[in-house]
């Protein structure tokens, strides 16, 4: 199982939300490539990389996504996601370097590009990101539902050629409860490799993961808060 420390930039700071609300932003740092070089230097092998900014279309954060990966890119590999809700816009997050971009919003409202992105950019190099409340898939930096189950969602991009997914669970983001590893070994079941995000909070969490036959974790807070470090994680994993 992959462990992949979070750094959400909003602004260009490492921040974390709770449960995705602007207005309950914690900042942690000030440059995001000098916590992606510490987490590099723990041993991290992956990066999930946020762009909030451009997730809630306020701009956005490349140029602080260029200096990670220029600072670290030859030994972390990084997942990209934020707002890439178009062919070209995951060209150009591919461009920056990520090793590979996650869609969300568009997996959702656009399932033609989805399908074009299995065929022109590839599965190994695009993800999906579903992100949920009560069971329902949220979309545009989780300020919209679209009234479709997560399974639904699952299965449709699953038959487009997706390969690996992220689940989300939007009450647990940032708030420290516990990841939802039944809902996501739910759909792990339904063929693709998924990844869980939301409310880890302790090296428990990652090992139930793990235990779960989970193909990896996201651990924000958790690690920024010192309940452990991306070392100790790694060594859970």
């Amino acid at each position: 199982m992959e462990l992949l420390p979070a750094i959400d930039i909003r602004q260009g700071q490492v921040v974390r939300l709770a449960q995705g609300e602007t207005a309950r932003t914690t900042v942690y740092a000030d440059d995001p490539a000098a916590v992606a070089e510490q987490f590099a230097d723990e041993g991290a092998r992956w990066l999930h990389v946020v762009d909030l900014d451009r997730a809630f279309g306020f701009g956005d954060n490349a140029a602080a996504v260029a200096r990670i990966v220029d600072r670290v890119g030859g030994r972390v590999r990084v997942q990209l996601g934020g707002g890439f809700r178009s062919l070209g816009a995951i060209e150009q997050g591919l461009k920056l370097g990520a090793a590979r971009v996650v869609v969300g919003t568009a997996a959702a409202r656009d399932p033609d590009l989805v399908q074009l992105a299995m065929t022109g950019v590839g599965p190994e190099r695009v993800v999906i990101g579903i992100d949920a409340r009560d069971g329902v898939v949220a979309v545009r930096g989780w300020t919209e539902s679209t009234g479709d189950r997560v399974e639904v969602l699952a299965r449709r991009v699953i038959s487009a050629g997706v390969r690996t997914l992220i689940c989300t669970d939007i009450a647990r983001d940032g708030m420290l409860s516990g990841p939802d590893i039944a809902g996501c070994a739910a759909l792990q079941r339904l063929g693709a490799a998924v990844v869980v995000s939301g409310g880890v909070a302790s090296l428990d969490d990652l090992r139930a993961a793990r235990d779960a036959g989970l193909a990896g974790a996201i651990a924000g807070r958790a690690i920024y808060e010192g309940r452990f470090t991306v070392r100790e994680a790694l060594a859970a994993v």
